[in-house]
């Protein structure tokens, strides 16, 4: 075999072998977007979906987009841990007339392949503040649930 023979044959041989590599690295590039995709789509939905539930005075529906051991710690209130004592405190502010929550400057962060945390500002009609931490967890189902809430109220 010829010096430039072998050489077009090793040549060949390490484009394939480099060619294949880089369609490894694109793949799982591409599948980690996606994943990355599904968990900020599902947060969204979930994120939504506690807002329009806490506006419309059903705390209970609030609750129920936090994990069963989730833990709520609220600046300068205190930590409320499992779905019962952040039902009791969602309960509490409903009940007192607090309502249309929006939040500003929202950001998303993915932490790992199935969680993320959220960040923002938020305005209602009788308190404002900020969310340091809302860590939401992709479940077996797809949906979000949060399993940590940590925010300031600063009236």
């Amino acid at each position: 075999m010829s010096h430039s023979l072998k050489s077009a044959a090793l040549a060949a041989t390490l484009l394939l072998a480099t060619s294949g590599a880089a369609f490894t690295d694109t793949a799982t590039a591409e599948a980690k977007a996606e994943n990355e995709a599904k968990i900020q789509m599902a947060v969204s939905i979930g994120s939504k979906a506690w807002k329009d539930a806490f506006n419309a005075g059903n705390a209970a529906g609030a609750a129920a987009l936090y994990e069963d051991d989730a833990i709520m710690v609220v600046k300068p209130f205190g930590t409320f841990k499992g779905k019962d004592e952040i039902l009791a405190f969602g309960t509490d502010l409903v009940s007192k007339g607090f309502d249309d929550v929006v939040y500003s400057k929202t950001t998303t962060t993915i932490v790992d392949s199935s969680s993320a945390s959220v960040s923002a500002s938020w305005t209602m009609n009788n308190a404002h503040g900020i969310i340091t931490n809302e860590h939401w967890v992709i479940q077996e189902d797809g949906r979000a649930l949060m399993r940590e809430d940590h925010f300031e109220v600063a009236q």
